[in-house]
């Protein structure tokens, strides 16, 4: 069942090293992960689709590895390096909070999710609290076969709710969720003005989901149209540092949580 976005509706009121540079789109050494409180052996995975020059969404991306890392939890954030990724992402490394970010040459999908299983696997004795690595990939890489698809099990999609941007994301919901029954698809409705307009732009979503796939996406709450995410660009600083009480801030925070909530749970990478 989709969450409901009225359990996050909170952050609206008042508020109360550097170890790895790069990394090669080799083979990785394991794909078991521990179940309930023990160590994963893995850490999950979450592909977030990030067009090459989407600055928004890879802002979006690195402010909730971020906030996974204020929450306790160990995230990498595993990028393609490419001339016309540079300007979306930070330096490669450990930047605040520990939050990890990996550029690595992978041309393919197959080879981003390797590299970025090796870095599950390799930080995964480091999450004594939980954690995921963060796959950003570009939206065309995601219509390889079935087989290929099925490589990544856990999506989030981040949209508007601008009725161009849900159809689209609705068309991607769908592809995933046909190609693979056991995928977990999420979404996050961002540059919402109002909570209603969330509310309204997600039930579309799952209503033609549950419709038309006898499926629907998993709700990750709403992210607000905040002046401090455009700001955040600009400064190339975390939002929840800058600005850690403004309403952008703690809605970020509250994603990240539901999403850590789901990755100590989860045992898929």
């Amino acid at each position: 069942m989709p969450r409901d976005l009225g359990d996050v509706l909170h952050y609206f009121l008042p508020a109360p090293e550097n170890d790895a540079d790069e990394i090669g789109a080799g083979s990785a050494t394991t794909e078991a992960a521990g179940r309930g409180a023990e160590l994963h052996a893995a850490l999950p995975l979450l592909a977030l689709p990030v067009a090459d020059r989407d600055v928004v969404r890879a802002a979006l991306a690195w402010n909730l590895g971020v906030e996974i890392a204020r929450l306790g939890g160990r995230v990498s954030i595993v990028t393609r390096r490419s001339p016309d990724t540079a300007l979306l992402w930070p330096e490669a490394g450990k930047g605040p909070l520990g939050t990890e970010v990996v550029h690595t040459p992978a041309e393919d999908l197959a080879a981003l999710r390797c590299a970025a299983l090796d870095i599950a696997v390799a930080r995964a004795a480091e999450a004594r609290d939980g954690g995921l690595v963060l796959v950003c990939v570009p939206p065309d890489w995601l219509r390889p076969s079935p087989e290929e698809i099925s490589m990544l099990r856990w999506f989030l999609l981040f949209s508007t709710s601008d009725r161009r941007d849900l159809m689209e994301t609705y068309a991607r919901a769908k592809f995933l969720l046909r190609r693979d029954r056991d995928a977990c698809v999420g979404v996050t409705i961002h540059g919402a003005r109002r909570i209603a307009d969330a509310e309204r732009a997600f039930g579309k979503l799952a209503h033609a989901a549950s419709r038309h796939l006898d499926r629907t996406p998993v709700s990750y709450g709403l992210l607000v149209d905040d002046l401090h995410v455009y700001r955040a660009i600009v400064a190339r600083r975390p939002i929840g540092l800058e600005h850690p009480q403004s309403p952008a801030a703690r809605a970020l925070r509250d994603v990240a949580q539901l999403l850590l909530e789901d990755a100590r749970k989860s045992a898929v990478v």
